[in-house]
């Protein structure tokens, strides 16, 4: 896109962990104004404004969400704070970035989506990994038909820590691969189930997890989630009738390697009815040609154009939504002891 016309009015909600990234790729784009910094905590308020002196500091939203100036806002807070934030930043005409999750409930999440489309507003989720170079190659794989039909997806995301306490580990971490696996399978799951732990005395917040989703047809997804992991992983595998892919997000020049590996069953006939006669194809490994771009710069750009071009986010509402969902029936699974739940 062209960058012309006046600079979209930008403010980021949250100074912590998440929030200071987005200020730096705001920032970095040639139309992005970055006009407030957002945060209960002075201290932290004041490191991120020392950093960005164009930008005004505030300690609440009132007088941010007054600025004539101001068209987005982007939220990088507590989950709990999501709906309740983005709702009012929507009923002020502002456009809003949520990170993920979406929202704590499906109904909170139906309602913004609800009010953004009222007012004609982008409301698009920070699920950042889908603007990663590895996920989109992975989909283009996909969509291609280079993997064939796709058996399985199976997800680890672990690492020691860190705990949280408003959420557990499945709000926590799974989103990622979530909202990987939404993006880039055609298909969307119908069941789910999940079984998990506590092993932190005096909480009642799980640690550890494990997610299984059930599509129409046979493909099989599996999440593994943990905080007391002894080392930090980062891996997808997803199996299909002509290749299987490895993508690695902690390799740091191998992300995804793809297997020229299979299944071939043999002719039934000539069996024992009791027996199947397979045999195993081995081809080439390769691995292909990543696009290293940022994913959280080609988020924040495509967010801009999406304000400027009026059209819908690739993390739009309705994606947030459909991770939600899934998480609301998994936390229902955990609680009825890992029984079915239908999405």
């Amino acid at each position: 896109m062209t960058n012309t016309g006046k600079k979209i009015g930008l403010a980021v909600v949250g100074c912590g962990y998440w929030g200071p990234h987005l200020m730096r790729n705001f920032s970095d784009q040639t139309d992005g104004d970055l006009r407030w910094l957002v945060d209960q905590d002075p201290q932290r308020l004041e490191r991120c404004g020392e950093r960005y002196p164009q930008a005004r500091t505030a300690s609440n939203l009132s007088k941010v969400l007054a600025d004539p100036k101001l068209q987005a806002v982007a939220l990088a807070t507590p989950v709990s704070t999501h709906y309740p934030l983005a709702k009012r930043c929507l009923l002020a005409g502002k456009h809003v970035l949520i990170e993920k999750p979406m929202a704590q409930t499906v109904s909170e999440c139906e309602e913004l989506i609800a009010l953004a489309d009222q007012k004609g507003l982008t409301l698009m989720v920070d699920h950042t990994f889908i603007f990663t170079g590895a996920v989109r190659k992975i989909r283009e794989l996909i969509a291609t038909g280079e993997l064939g039909r796709i058996y399985y997806f199976d997800s680890v995301r672990v690492n020691l820590g860190l705990f949280q306490h408003d959420v557990n580990v499945i709000w926590d971490l799974a989103p990622h691969d979530l909202s990987i696996m939404d993006y880039v399978l055609p298909q969307k799951p119908t069941e789910v189930s999940a079984h998990g732990a506590c092993h932190v005395a005096g909480s009642s917040v799980e640690n550890i997890a494990y997610l299984t989703l059930k599509f129409d047809d046979t493909t099989l997804a599996h999440f593994h989630v943990n905080w007391l992991a002894p080392a930090k992983i980062r891996r997808i595998i997803i199996g299909g009738s002509k290749k299987m892919l490895v993508y690695d997000d902690l390799s740091p020049d191998e992300r995804i390697k793809i297997y020229d590996k299979g299944l071939v069953l043999k002719d039934r006939s000539v069996a024992d009815s009791h027996q199947i006669l397979a045999g195993y194809r081995t081809g080439d490994l390769y691995t292909p040609h990543i696009d290293s771009t940022e994913a959280l710069r080609r988020e924040t750009r495509h967010f801009l154009d999406c304000i400027r071009e009026r059209h819908a986010p690739e993390s739009d509402g309705p994606a947030g939504l459909r991770i939600v969902k899934i998480l609301a029936a998994a936390q229902e699974s955990l609680a009825t002891s890992g029984s079915w739940i239908t999405l």
